[in-house]
């Protein structure tokens, strides 16, 4: 489902980062710490969350409440906290295969303080989600599929690569939608459970992609699941130039620029760049809303299309 390209990027960079192995234990801690806020500011404000990054920051290392913020919401970033941190220490206790318990407690963690009543329990009526054409898993068969994607994310019977299969599972529980509320918090974190158990850093989906995010989701429910792969798959490449670029010492070649700068280098426009970052096709980082990429992912783009041509 990935395409090739892609797949061969994002295996060239596990196996890069691998090799780097054991990591400096203080410069992890600092990345693991920043990347954790990213990540519960981008899954909660998915859902419609309206603390800011730097207010999500305040909240988590200070422990400061938000004047005119709701407690829901300062609930909600602290459980995404700490659901992540149960995610490290089952990695950390050498966790392999996931059972439908593990969920469960996942969405238990997600809805603790908003939801005591439903927490960590199937929903009883059905539910919809708005602007969908997708009809959800009504509840009396809630927990058959549930059995049966804890079965399939255990078993792999296709084989998927584990990006594919991560991304599959959070697919496949996003259409079931066995929970009157915390759907997608839970199946991101799900995604995470088996990106990090295979050795990748945890996935942010950043909630500036949220329109594309949810368009390929809904064309995965429809039966067109390629899009959803690529796009999560490019969102997890993104994870991995992270952490490369935190342990790798910088070159002239590996260096983070603006496609704005290294459009002046190139016979390419910024304009160009962009859209081979937007469509996977050339290795890039957006940060703040902004493409970074370096000097060698342009001779690596320039390299692959060379084969291409052959």
């Amino acid at each position: 489902m990935m395409e090739n390209e892609l797949l061969e990027r994002i295996e060239k960079k596990k196996k890069r980062l691998d090799s780097m192995r054991p990591l400096d234990a203080y410069q992890l801690g600092i990345l693991k710490k920043r990347l954790e806020i990213e990540y519960v500011y981008n899954s909660t404000s998915i859902e419609g969350n309206s603390l800011t990054l730097d207010e999500t920051r305040l909240v988590l290392e200070e422990g400061m409440t938000i004047r005119g913020k709701p407690l829901r919401e300062h609930l909600d970033v602290v459980n995404q906290r700490e659901a992540m941190e149960m995610l490290e220490d089952w990695i950390k206790n050498g966790k392999k295969k996931v059972s439908e318990e593990d969920i469960l407690k996942l969405h238990s963690i997600t809805l603790k303080g908003i939801s005591d009543e439903w927490k960590g329990r199937y929903k009883t009526v059905e539910n919809r989600v708005l602007g969908s054409r997708v009809k959800r898993t009504p509840p009396y068969l809630v927990r058959k599929e549930m059995k049966g994607l804890v079965v399939m994310i255990n078993s792999n019977p296709k084989n998927l690569h584990p990006v594919e299969l991560s991304a599959i599972a959070h697919q496949v529980i996003a259409k079931i939608h066995p929970f009157l509320d915390g759907n997608g918090r839970c199946a991101r974190l799900l995604s995470n459970l088996l990106l990090m158990r295979d050795g990748y850093p945890p996935n942010t989906i950043l909630n500036k992609e949220r329109k594309k995010y949810f368009e390929t989701i809904e064309k995965a429910h429809l039966g067109k699941p390629e899009g959803f792969v690529n796009f999560f798959a490019r969102s997890v490449e993104r994870m991995l130039d992270l952490y490369l670029n935190a342990f790798t010492p910088t070159t002239r070649g590996n260096e983070m620029l603006r496609l704005s700068d290294i459009a002046k280098e190139t016979p390419h426009s910024q304009e160009y760049l962009s859209l081979l970052a937007r469509r996977g096709r050339m290795s890039a980082i957006k940060i703040d809303g902004v493409w970074y990429s370096s000097r060698e992912n342009i001779a690596g783009y320039k390299k692959s299309r060379k084969r291409v041509r052959k």
